[in-house]
């Protein structure tokens, strides 16, 4: 039953995993292919794992193995912790105090996530998908520390930015809260 959802993160949290296990290797590819190839094969692979993680999910929420049952309050206090995560989304792409401070803040933005899906869902299905993501995003930026990034070009860093990235982020956090999120996953967070 797991087997479609296990694929798919394997695929995308693989692909998003070859610097943090082998970044000389990436680079000489990089180099060898250029940057735009590079990032063609590196979105197939993306891509197929996210179709493969939502198609898995699917199938594995028809017929749940329940492991824990969250109380109540476990559920609100996620609602809380997800009000963080679509500003810190587009603080990564907008430089400015946030960034800096966070650092990392889509890896940031994935780990509170995570958790928060954690802490609101208990079955198993749940756990190997947030916990994957979980496990990915910590190990992601403690490699981060012994690593350099792709230089990527990014916009000038501007404490505009960080009231876009929160106007913004806090729009679309209300927009899932109150029908986006039933739309995409069939679930309503309230």
């Amino acid at each position: 039953i797991m087997t479609l959802l296990i694929i798919g993160l394997v695929l995308f949290l693989g692909s998003h995993s070859i610097a943090i296990i082998n970044t000389e290797w990436r680079n000489r590819i990089v180099d060898r292919v250029g940057i735009l190839a590079w990032q063609g094969i590196y979105s197939l692979f993306a891509i197929a794992g996210i179709v493969m993680i939502i198609q898995g999910y699917a199938i594995a929420r028809e017929n749940p193995v329940i492991l824990y049952h969250p109380p109540f309050w476990l559920h609100e206090l996620a609602l809380l912790l997800l009000i963080f995560v679509f500003p810190l989304l587009f603080a990564a792409y907008l430089p400015g105090r946030i960034r800096t401070i966070t650092k990392h803040p889509m890896l940031v933005a994935t780990k509170i996530w995570a958790l928060a899906h954690l802490l609101a869902n208990g079955s198993l299905a749940d756990v190997i998908l947030f916990g994957s993501f979980l496990v990915w995003a910590v190990a992601d930026r403690i490699s981060l520390k012994r690593r350099s990034p792709l230089s990527v070009p990014s916009l000038p860093s501007s404490r505009v930015n960080d009231a876009i990235a929160v106007v913004l982020g806090l729009a679309l956090y209300l927009a899932f809260i109150f029908g986006v999120h039933a739309w995409l996953f069939g679930v309503s967070p309230i």
